[in-house]
């Protein structure tokens, strides 16, 4: 038997709630602010969402950017979803990551979400 999904059976802070979807801290963040947005439907992942809850998780995303732009003043965002085990999804309820960035936090962020894995052709350092 699987264990319950998490984010279906647990207390869940939502800082922002809408009627489809909504957003709160990850409990493993990546850095300060670090936000998941997640349909309130059990979702496998963001394909499996109907266009509403797409389309609701996307608005909630820009709230949440604005909301983290106020309370962290960040350099930049990463905002990405891990669909599928390969992918690196460990809860299989969509989710999409909210990352705020900041200067400094790696030492070289060149390629952002590129470098989860090596490349196939190098990526250009130049430029």
């Amino acid at each position: 038997m699987s264990a319950p999904c998490p984010f279906c059976s647990g207390p869940t802070d939502y800082y922002i709630r809408h009627e489809l979807a909504g957003a709160f801290y990850d409990r493993f963040p990546v850095n300060p602010g670090h936000t998941l947005v997640i349909p309130f439907a059990h979702r496998r992942d963001l394909l499996d969402c109907t266009p509403g809850e797409v389309a609701e998780i996307w608005k909630v995303v820009h709230e949440v950017v604005e909301h983290l732009q106020l309370k962290h003043q960040p350099d930049g965002f990463n905002i990405g979803t891990n669909i599928g085990a390969a992918a690196g999804q460990t809860v299989f309820h969509c989710h999409v990551h909210v990352i705020p960035r900041f200067a400094g936090d790696t030492p070289n962020p060149r390629g952002g979400v590129r470098l989860v894995k090596e490349s196939l052709v190098p990526y250009e350092q130049g430029e």
